[in-house]
């Protein structure tokens, strides 16, 4: 019997649905955590069982470490792994109160003179961490670090003094972004999508979206993806398609794309779907557990995505 005011549980979805493939495929093979946002996104799940597992990541400083971000490795606190906890906040709409008014505290002790993140702080040295993300003493800025966290905060209605400089450092290296690469249009577009300003936000995206189709840093064709340059130092075939740039309808990205292209891009997301039910990374993979760890999240990614379009996952 359930307990008394718990959630019904959703009917099981159909045995050979994507949704069910993929939920066989989590309880495989993901941490804890990824299994609770799985149950909270697609079976009625609480959002307090997602905040007790991602509890296990934080640290005194009111940062996060312990590989919540499996390309680095180690205890200590890492922007990057703030940012992934961030954004596990925001979507179980837990992103505000005193846990992430630590957070802030954290992200102004390692901001760079300019107030802005750097993508990883020197604190890594010693630890395990992906080749593509070096350790250097004194870390320049990092929109990539930065414009998520800022967007996140923005969209949560969260004020603090840290944001003000951060801010202004995201709008000007949106503005002034001229060769870029996908994830760094990416992190443009997670600030773009919540600031406040939100006739700068639309023309800066307009601008950005024509650098995209300018560069071909969007695949457009996904049955030809040899057509499309890979960014230096992305691993082969490491190609962005339109729905990792407007990962739902109101995206200001999903503007940049025709409905054929973004319907062609959606048909090509939903048949990635792999024989064991997840979906595969494509980013460079220096570790087996860091794969291991990284299917998951990218797997419910993509569910996230597909039934933000209207797509049928099960």
């Amino acid at each position: 019997m359930a307990e008394s005011g718990a959630s019904p549980l959703p009917p099981p979805p159909p045995a050979h649905s994507p949704l069910f493939r993929a939920e066989q495929f989590v309880w495989l093979t993901a941490r804890v955590l990824e299994q609770r946002l799985f149950a909270y996104h697609f079976l009625n799940g609480a959002a307090d069982p997602v905040e007790t597992a991602l509890d296990a990541y934080r640290n005194e400083d009111g940062g996060y470490g312990h590989a919540l971000e499996p390309d680095l490795r180690g205890p200590v606190s890492q922007p990057l792994h703030t940012g992934h906890a961030l954004r596990v906040l925001d979507a179980v709409e837990r992103c505000g109160g005193q846990r992430v008014d630590r957070v802030c505290r954290y992200l102004t002790s390692v901001s760079t003179p300019d107030g802005a993140l750097p993508a990883i702080h020197p604190s890594q040295r010693g630890y395990p961490a992906a080749p593509f993300i070096p350790v250097v003493d004194d870390p320049p800025s990092s929109l990539l670090a930065t414009g998520p966290v800022v967007g996140l905060l923005h969209r949560n209605e969260v004020w603090h003094a840290w944001l003000f400089r951060a801010t202004d450092f995201c709008w000007q290296a949106v503005e002034s972004l001229e060769k870029s690469h996908p994830y760094e249009i990416e992190a443009a577009v997670a600030f773009l999508d919540s600031a406040p300003d939100r006739t700068r936000a639309e023309a800066a995206a307009d601008r950005l979206g024509r650098l995209v189709r300018e560069q071909r840093l969007a695949a457009l064709e996904p049955e030809s993806p040899d057509a499309y340059p890979v960014s230096p130092g992305y691993a082969p075939g490491e190609h962005h398609f339109p729905y990792d740039y407007a990962k739902t309808p109101r995206s200001l990205a999903r503007a940049w794309f025709t409905d054929d292209e973004m319907s062609r891009s959606l048909d090509h997301l939903a048949g990635e779907q792999q024989e064991d039910g997840g979906w595969p990374i494509h980013w460079r993979q220096w570790a087996p557990g860091t794969a291991l760890e990284a299917r998951p999240m990218v797997t419910i990614e993509a569910l996230r995505t597909l039934r933000a379009y209207g797509r049928h996952i099960g």
